[in-house]
């Protein structure tokens, strides 16, 4: 019995050091943004999102990028922006650990501003005729939200957890998160829901233990919240803090719609 004990928890300790090995990584190759304060960190635009004179058409872009200081080693923070067609300005809706309540949704010129350090990526890109029926389901579900006022980077819920729950809400929107969105495996309302990137499914325990299958997601295990997986259709390998190796993902919505581009 007490052998059975010790090689469990033997067993237990190695693969917490295989999940934390990515993290440790990259705080100590400093790729993580941290350095001096994030006040003065760099916000500017990446050019992702176009302006209106690049067209007039409505776009929903989903971004992420890695967290300030220590949690960027562990994962980013994702957010959704949506513009109505003829409009300049841009609605951003995201949740911060800094924000009572801590679901914001404000009016923006620059969607895609760097994450205190840190470039945005895209992860959808819908545009035109596509993007205009995704905007009021995305204000709706954003207006729903069941967690506005909660906020824990760990296991969640969190600003994945709500860009996760979101695009589950709306239907035809897809985003294939990254492995590295912390909390997207926190589900809300139950243990069963559908996979964010669409034709899958994820299985979850709080957050602390994980199973996602689907058609862009491939395989990913997820375990205290760290996840880690394959993807067999665009190869690659996902590790934990250190994100994805291999192919990169397609970006959803691309090629979608008939409106400007």
């Amino acid at each position: 019995m007490v052998g059975r004990i010790l090689r469990m928890t033997a067993g237990l300790a190695v693969m917490l050091a295989l999940l934390l090995a990515g993290p440790l990584w990259m705080l100590a190759t400093e790729r993580v943004e941290g350095r001096g304060h994030w006040s003065t960190a760099d916000r500017a635009p990446a050019g992702l999102a176009p302006s209106a004179a690049e067209g007039s058409g409505a776009v929903v872009q989903l971004y992420a990028a890695r967290a300030w200081g220590w949690r960027g080693a562990f994962g980013v923070h994702t957010w959704i922006a949506t513009r109505q067609a003829g409009a300049d300005a841009w609605r951003m809706h995201h949740v911060l650990s800094w924000r009572r309540p801590a679901l914001v949704s404000r009016s923006t010129h620059t969607p895609d501003r760097a994450w205190y350090g840190s470039e945005p990526v895209l992860l959808a890109d819908y545009r035109g005729e596509a993007a205009a029926r995704l905007i009021p389901g995305i204000e709706a579900a954003v207006a729903a939200y069941p967690a506005p006022s909660t906020y824990r980077a760990w296991p969640g819920p969190n600003s994945n957890t709500f860009t996760a729950w979101v695009v589950r809400e709306v239907e035809g929107l897809e985003a294939t998160l990254p492995v590295t969105a912390v909390g997207k495996d926190y589900l809300l309302d139950g243990v069963l829901a559908a996979a964010p990137g669409g034709r899958g499914v994820t299985a979850s325990l709080g957050g602390l233990l994980g199973l996602t299958l689907g058609r862009d997601e491939g395989l990913e295990i997820s375990l205290l919240g760290l996840a880690l997986g394959i993807d067999p259709l665009r190869p690659a390998l996902k590790l934990p803090g250190i994100g994805r190796l291999g192919m990169a993902p397609a970006i959803k919505g691309r090629g979608e719609g008939s409106g400007d581009r």
